[in-house]
């Protein structure tokens, strides 16, 4: 496998979000996090890269094939590694914690060992493969004087050139070629690149060009997202993290095809409606419905019906006299024959 392959050169596989700096994460907060980032890692290609020397506060995203091996992150370490298991989310989950204490970097300004750094993931109930990482600090302690000029790896550090590849889902282990610079960016492949290649460009450029038009969609409704700002990754929504930089915000951020194709289907239904309106109505807003007795005047209406009565009177007072005369006629006609109604008829 190439996880395998590349892990033993020492880079590890890094989400390329930035998630700033956080004095402290709660349980609750890393199994969120960790949660959140099952769906986001989908989209995402994780980048080569080495973990060296980080700063207090720092916060990293990493899938690791096999979360129970040493990580070297450039900190000489006083004490053993020490693993526990925590239920969270009233029990629904269990999270893993891995916690070092007493660190410090060699050569460095350290004058004690005062970093500390712990390992999140999720045992149960999530990805077991991503691993949060934070830092932070403990009560310091004496450096060993035998430790404190001896650095954990040899410098410098060996550049990568290995392209970011999926860890997560459908495209699990391919690798993100880079765009290609110049007139081809954002169009059509260049002639003879590989099908790999072509596919991950024009995902990520479909996905890239969906996720500006969300943006430039929120600006525009809510007005609650400024110029030149960018959805970053799931957040840390406690108010221990109040003092972060960035944040694991907007899932949307990363959209699966799926949701992709839905957005786009739903797009362009909105779009053909406001052509077919435009077109029907000529621009005008529709006047407002009316009932259907509105536009009757009822004493118009009671004079005609008294009207109608009045006719309807009339016409039976006529048939009423036809009928007479015509009764009338036949007894003349029996009385001038001298013969009955009966013999006449027989």
């Amino acid at each position: 496998m190439a996880f395998q392959q590349m892990q033993q050169e020492a880079p590890v596989l890094k989400y390329p979000e930035d998630f700033g700096l956080h004095p402290n994460v709660s349980l609750e907060n890393a199994a969120n996090m960790l949660f959140r980032a099952i769906q986001t890692s989908h989209n995402q290609a994780y980048t080569w890269t080495f973990i060296d020397k980080p700063q207090e506060g720092q916060i990293y995203l990493l899938f690791m094939p096999n979360p129970s091996q040493p990580l070297n992150d450039g900190i000489r370490w006083q004490d053993q590694e020490s693993r526990y298991t925590i239920p969270v989310q009233r029990g629904t989950r269990e999270l893993e914690v891995a916690e070092v204490k007493f660190g410090f970097i060699p050569n460095s300004q350290d004058t004690a060992a005062w970093r500390m750094r712990r390992r999140y993931r999720l045992h149960k109930g999530g990805h077991p493969q991503l691993v949060l990482i934070h830092y932070s600090r403990v009560p310091p302690i004496q450096i060993v004087p035998s430790l404190l000029n001896n650095p954990v790896r040899h410098y410098p550090l060996r550049q990568i050139t290995d392209p970011p590849i999926y860890v997560i889902g459908e495209r699990a282990g391919q690798k993100a070629f880079p765009h290609p610079a110049g007139p081809h960016q954002g169009g059509m492949p260049q002639v003879g690149m590989n099908p790999q290649a072509m596919i991950a460009q024009q995902n990520s450029n479909m996905e890239a060009l969906e996720r500006r038009r969300e943006r430039e969609r929120t600006r525009d409704g809510s007005g609650g997202v400024g110029v030149g700002q960018r959805p970053g990754p799931p957040r840390l929504d406690d108010d221990e993290s109040a003092g972060s930089t960035t944040s694991f915000e907007h899932e949307s951020e990363l959209l699966s095809t799926r949701t992709l194709a839905i957005t786009r289907y739903r797009r362009n239904h909105e779009l053909m409606e406001e052509v077919f309106r435009h077109a029907a109505l000529g621009g005008k807003k529709p006047s407002s419905s009316k009932r259907i007795y509105e536009g009757f005047d009822r004493a118009e209406l009671e004079a005609k019906i008294a009207k109608l009565q009045d006719d309807v009177g009339s016409l039976q007072a006529k048939a009423a006299e036809r009928k007479a005369q015509k009764v009338a006629a036949d007894d003349v006609i029996v009385t001038a024959s001298g013969h009955t109604p009966m013999e006449l008829t027989t």
